[in-house]
């Protein structure tokens, strides 16, 4: 695994939000370094989809700050965030079923003014991802999990990520499609852009991550290397078992 850069994709401080009187991030703080995959690491409910929905500009944060690649986007609006190359992959896919896989991966390049960028793109993912290419006219709806999951990533690609969000991945997927998802986050790392990855599946995320943290209740209660968290007895035993 390569050494990531020195600089900071994503920075997030003292972070509260709230749904009603439900107060889901206390003082959430995590740092993404340009170049890194970092996971995040938590059971249900404890803030992980909370937490990318709050980067995204999706859930407002009540206080808190929230800077990307330099920039304080706590009060940006999502396509701002887009635009500024933090690009979400929410849990579950959402592809447009009804569209065709092309039509799905031409909508990801939805911010970019040059067509021909987006074209090219499209190629780059079809490249990485030759199964998407083979049934490029076929509808979203009609793929595997595990292919609607390559689709949704890929879409993601054409938007140009600097900081590529992903909601776990893994859900619901075979194992051998959980390697195959892990592979491909690997690949994109190594291209340049920087991953901050909530996943369940925390054997599989500590195994490609750089760094980690685990949240519960809203709120860090471990980070460090990723390697150092896979050996320690509370990850063992509340995330990996035996």
């Amino acid at each position: 695994m390569s050494e990531p850069a020195s600089g900071v994709a994503l920075e997030i401080e003292d972070l509260d939000v709230f749904y009603g009187r439900v107060h889901a991030l206390r003082g959430l703080s995590i740092r993404v370094r340009e170049g890194e995959i970092v996971a995040l690491l938590g059971n249900n409910g404890a803030g992980k989809t909370t937490t990318l929905a709050s980067v995204s500009g999706v859930v407002p944060a009540q206080s808190g700050r929230i800077v990307a690649f330099g920039e304080d986007v706590t009060k940006a609006k999502p396509w701002d965030i887009v635009g500024r190359g933090v690009i979400h992959v929410p849990e579950g896919r959402r592809i447009f079923s009804r569209l065709t896989i092309h039509e799905n991966l031409q909508l990801g390049g939805y911010l970019v003014k040059d067509e021909k960028v987006v074209d090219q793109r499209i190629a780059e993912v079809y490249d990485i991802l030759p199964r998407l290419a083979e049934r490029r006219g076929q509808q979203g709806g009609t793929l595997s999990g595990g292919e609607q999951q390559m689709l949704a990533v890929g879409r993601a690609l054409v938007a140009g990520p600097r900081l590529l969000m992903l909601d776990e991945p893994s859900m619901g997927l075979a194992p051998l499609i959980v390697t195959q998802i892990m592979e491909l986050v690997e690949r994109i790392n190594r291209s340049g852009t920087s991953v901050l990855l909530v996943e369940q599946n925390a054997r599989a995320a500590l195994r490609i991550s750089h760094r980690a943290y685990v949240v519960e209740s809203g709120q860090i209660t471990l980070e460090g290397p990723a390697s150092e968290l896979a050996a320690d007895h509370r990850v063992i035993d509340a995330y990996l078992g035996a």
